[in-house]
């Protein structure tokens, strides 16, 4: 276990980062001064020469740092990062939620895809979320027993560890047991999510750790968490199955059942959890390849969707964020979110098209189909399609309380990773330290559209929802080129392509590229970034035909790149990630 003395260093980093300090610390010995030797920030871009993390806390970051340093694989790192973010972000991701993680080996040329995706628990049926033939309000939907599924994240975690795992398992989880144990000061962000959330508080478990004498944990307040301390240290000790059989697993049956609104999760959904590892989605832009999530993902397919149609229409010709390329990327935008609406769901129960979706021909197709005059304001569905049986159209939400990091280790491996619990606080059902997921409302709450046709990503007992995450990874000349994600719902695939185009189509470095302002369409509204300069488009957009709908849009990507001079990363300025290299 890490010693008290670095905890509590680890704390103060934390203290002067939400202070508004960046820490860039270079030692004229690294060896003499292993911890000096990491330079961590969010305002600016990151280099480094032998490995690098980046997450979307400082504390996580440092987690997984530490794993890197002392030999750890990139796959170590991820692990560590994702356990610190369980204590430290919990609005985000959890041990009660679900992840996809991606890895690159480049000694093999090779990208492997695991899907930790949450399931529907064998009872759950497509009228799940109707009440008298109507779908339940999403609010009433989200805070229930009804919206939890079977947790993923920690059996994909053994099952990438397995694979790729250079140090023990048991010493991947020292910090954040070490940090749940002593304490971590409440951040900006996460004080802010707890104070403006009522659902939380009404839950009564919650209520006792977020809202310590009534009220919301204030900035900088030590918040420890012994009962997550206690499940972490028996999953270190004893393995995974501790978690998903025994006293563990019956408290969260137990919540969910009841709950006001119960659910019916069984020991059985969690005794018989399996994480999978899928085949990667990868398609050519120019000399690179791109490869993401595939489904039960829709955010590997999409993204490489709007990147192949925009590749006829030569982005790199644009500038950066001008009329034109918004335009342009907003008009891509809504085929991809056309096409994920009707085909993309679990490929275990239904038929995915993923082959006939990143054709190349098909792509020219429908990015031939933008007009560089005027918005097509509502895509249909691809054509090209038609052989498929008929589905209904499907829109259930993607919301943005969700997390991303990337490491690469000294061996040229990388991880991108996404990981989420679906809503803010999920289910707001607190259990042992951690909170459980709401992501059974990434269904469509209705199983059929308006016209009576059954949608692909309905409820069906052991299925898994349809996802947006999108962690890509970029490989050129069969070496690691980019590693890239974001958290945002359903946005997230804007999000990741924009920071996509702005370093191989733009040139920018990866800072630079997060940083663009955020754009584009999920096939409805244009959406622009408030408080950025896109806002002065607007009424150029309109003339054009865009219904446009300016408003905050927090991405949180997280992002490395290799050139010939190293690697360079950047955390996303609008939360609180950071970045450490050597």
């Amino acid at each position: 276990m890490i010693s008290r003395s670095l905890a509590l260093s680890c704390l103060l980093i934390l203290a002067s980062h939400f202070g508004g300090t960046a820490l860039a610390q270079t030692p004229s010995t690294p060896e003499a001064n292993p911890e000096a030797a990491t330079r961590i920030t969010d305002t600016a871009l990151v280099r480094s020469k032998r490995w690098m993390a980046a997450a979307a806390n400082p504390l996580a970051t440092r987690a997984g740092e530490q794993m890197l340093r002392e030999g750890g694989s990139a796959v170590d790192a991820a692990i560590a990062m994702q356990l610190v973010l369980a204590l430290v972000e919990p609005q985000s991701s959890g041990l009660g939620g679900g992840a996809f993680l991606m890895t690159y080996d480049p000694a093999k040329d090779r990208v492997q895809s695991y899907d930790g995706r949450e399931t529907a628990p064998a009872a759950a049926d497509a009228n799940r979320f109707l009440r008298d033939g109507k779908a339940l309000p999403f609010n009433a939907a989200v805070n229930s027993g009804k919206s939890v599924g079977t947790p993923g994240l920690l059996r994909m975690l053994e099952l990438a560890h397995r694979r790729h795992g250079r140090l023990a398992w048991s010493r991947l989880f020292m910090s954040a047991i070490d940090l749940a144990e002593q304490g971590f000061p409440v951040s900006p962000r996460l004080h802010a999510q707890i104070a403006g959330n009522r659902d939380l508080y009404a839950q009564l478990s919650a209520r006792d750790y977020f809202y310590p004498g009534g009220e919301a944990a204030p900035v900088g307040y030590v918040l420890k968490n012994p009962q997550l301390a206690d499940v972490l240290r028996r999953v270190a000790s004893q393995g995974v199955d501790v978690f998903y059989q025994g006293d563990i697993a019956q408290a969260i049956v137990d919540a969910v059942r009841a709950h006001a609104q119960a659910g019916d999760l069984s020991m059985d959904d969690l005794k018989n959890y399996r994480a999978k590892e899928r085949v990667p989605v990868c398609s050519n832009y120019k000399q690179l390849r791109l490869c993401g999530m595939g489904p039960p993902s829709s955010g590997g397919i999409a993204v490489l969707q709007m990147v192949g149609m925009l590749e006829q229409h030569h982005m790199d010709q644009m500038m950066p964020m001008s009329l034109e390329a918004v335009h342009y990327f907003s008009e891509a935008g809504r085929l991809a979110f056309a096409d994920r609406e009707r085909y993309v769901a679990d490929p275990d129960f239904i038929s995915v098209p993923v082959a006939s979706l990143l054709d190349p021909h098909y792509l020219r197709s429908r990015g031939a189909h933008i007009d560089s005059r005027v918005s097509m304001g509502v895509a249909l569905p691809g054509e090209a399609l038609h052989w498929l049986k008929k589905r209904g159209a499907d829109n259930a939400p993607d919301l943005p309380s969700t997390t991303h990091l990337v490491a690469v280790d000294r061996y040229g491996h990388g991880v991108s990773m996404t990981s989420t619990i679906e809503s803010e606080f999920g289910s707001k059902i607190f259990v042992r330290g951690f909170l459980l997921n709401n992501q059974l409302t990434d269904f469509s709450l209705q199983p059929k559209d308006t016209s009576g046709q059954w949608v692909a990503n309905r409820v069906e007992g052991g299925k898994r929802p349809r996802s947006t995450m999108a962690p890509i990874i970029v490989t050129k000349n069969k070496q690691l080129f980019m590693l890239v994600g974001s958290p945002g719902g359903s946005s997230i695939i804007n999000f990741v392509a924009k920071t996509l185009i702005g370093v191989i189509d733009w040139n920018l470095n990866v800072y630079e590229a997060i940083k663009l302002p955020n754009m584009g369409s999920r096939n409805r509204d244009t959406e622009i970034e408030r408080g950025t300069a896109l806002e002065s488009l607007v009424p150029a957009l309109r003339e054009k035909g865009h219904r446009v709908n300016v408003f905050p849009m927090p991405s949180g990507v997280q992002a490395i790149v290799r050139d010939s001079s190293g690697l360079t990363g950047g955390a996303d300025p609008r939360r609180e990630g950071s970045v450490a290299g050597e």
